[in-house]
């Protein structure tokens, strides 16, 4: 099935209570405990039915279930299969899917030979080699890892920082909070696909949406 533009899975899942965010859509389920978390899975997995294994990815907590949709082809994507999906469990739980994650945190390796470097990371955390050339933690736990090709040595800055991938109707008011808590702003010329910011001693961190990327 063909995949989705970030700006169409956007729109399609927005008033749902869904974001786009990453190559997948995301949203939360308040819970008052556990047990309920758990009964809000089950009704989430009969919803998606044959989909539930290729396309879905569950995360109980106590206070909440969070969820993201996402076809696992060669190139993990969104595709109207998945926002079809995500319509089926906000209704199956009475619209009460809301876009509460947070961020998805990637981290982001300088690197003049990527291919180098690579086997090192993936030996040491462990982790699987994704398409993109990006690698993952297979037990879904731990930020994915992806290589940004360097073109000369940059000795007199970090070369490894974090991208926080934010709901696009969130990314304001989280930079200026970072910004309120000692941060600034480093770059922006290519806003809002992402931002830099560095904290008071000049580490950075990139804040992306999926905006501007199509």
């Amino acid at each position: 099935m063909e995949m989705l533009s970030r700006q169409a899975a956007s729109e399609a899942v927005h008033d749902l209570g869904w974001r786009y965010q990453l190559r997948s859509l995301r949203a939360t389920i308040p819970a008052a405990s556990v047990a309920e978390a758990v009964a809000l899975a089950q009704t989430v997995v009969d919803a998606a039915g044959e989909a539930a294994d290729e396309h879905l990815w569950l995360d109980v907590r106590r206070d909440q279930l969070l969820l993201a949709v996402q076809s696992t082809q060669d190139e993990p994507w969104v595709t109207e299969e998945d926002v079809a999906l995500a319509r089926r469990i906000t209704a199956a739980v009475g619209g009460r899917t809301r876009p509460g994650v947070r961020q998805v945190l990637e981290i982001a390796i300088d690197a003049l030979d990527i291919n180098a470097v690579r086997p090192f990371w993936r030996a040491l955390l462990a982790y699987a080699d994704e398409p993109d050339g990006s690698l993952s933690d297979p037990d879904r736990q731990s930020p994915p890892v992806w290589f940004q090709q360097m073109d000369a040595p940059r000795p007199q800055r970090n070369r490894i920082h974090f991208d926080v991938t934010l709901p696009h109707d969130d990314a304001a008011n989280r930079m200026a909070a970072a910004i309120a808590a000692g941060g600034r702003l480093v770059y922006d010329a290519e806003a809002p696909a992402f931002w830099v910011l560095a904290d008071p001693e000049g580490n950075e961190a990139c804040v992306t949406t999926w905006q501007a990327r199509d």
